[in-house]
């Protein structure tokens, strides 16, 4: 009870400086799962996405895993740890952090997480880190992917009083093949490249990045 009605305080003023500051259109809504665990795999441009996408989502077992670096800022820490956030030490093999999304997940609840693991520097996707991938073999859950596009220097656009369109879009769930114990670096690989395919699949060109031209993103575009 207590963290619903935290989260519909925290969403109530998120929704309300979105609809201030920027223009939001949301597509897919309709794809998310009502009820089970799932993972939430999204492009990362900017730390304005990640409060929407967790208002979107609209369920109170919504967590994410949290770079360890934002514990530096007091509001976010709080914040973070008031919604029951996963704290990451991206400079090391955290098996802590992975182990806390598992159960998480195995428990029913929704997890967020960008498969880039950091911000992407270049506006557009980058190499994707196995972590999706481990997390959805370990756990059996769907993927939901997820695409962003606005967020990318808005800070700028809203520094100087323009309102910048953020579109997301939720693609349909689906689930990866269990990974070949024999060949799990590979399967890994594999399953990620198919995670990423499927965000850039849901991308306008420019965003797609490293994986602009990947066989699989041609393929699920019908090309």
């Amino acid at each position: 009870m207590v963290r619903h009605i935290l989260r519909l305080f925290l969403c109530s003023i998120f929704r309300l400086l979105y609809f201030l500051l920027t223009r939001v259109r949301v597509e897919g809504l309709e794809n998310l799962p009502a009820s089970g665990g799932y993972i939430v795999a999204a492009n990362h441009l900017s730390v304005l996405e990640v409060p929407l996408i967790y208002c979107l989502l609209n369920r109170d077992d919504v967590t994410g895993l949290v770079a360890k670096k934002h514990r530096k800022n007091p509001l976010f820490r709080w914040l973070v740890d008031a919604i029951g956030g996963i704290w990451l030490n991206r400079e090391e093999a955290d098996t802590r952090a992975l182990r806390a999304a598992r159960d998480h997940l195995k428990n029913g609840g929704v997890l967020g997480i960008s498969p880039e693991g950091t911000r992407s520097p270049t506006g557009s996707l980058i190499p994707a880190k196995a972590g999706v991938a481990f997390l959805a073999d370990q756990t059996a859950v769907p993927i939901v992917p997820v695409a962003v596009t606005g967020t990318w220097k808005a800070t700028r656009k809203l520094l100087t009083l323009q309102r910048p369109i953020i579109r997301v879009r939720f693609g349909q769930p689906f689930r990866l093949p269990a990974l070949d114990r024999t060949a799990k670096g590979s399967g890994l690989r594999r399953n990620t490249d198919e995670i990423m395919s499927r965000i850039a699949a849901l991308l306008p060109h420019e965003y797609r990045g490293v994986y602009d031209g990947h066989p699989r993103v041609k393929e699920l575009l019908g090309g």
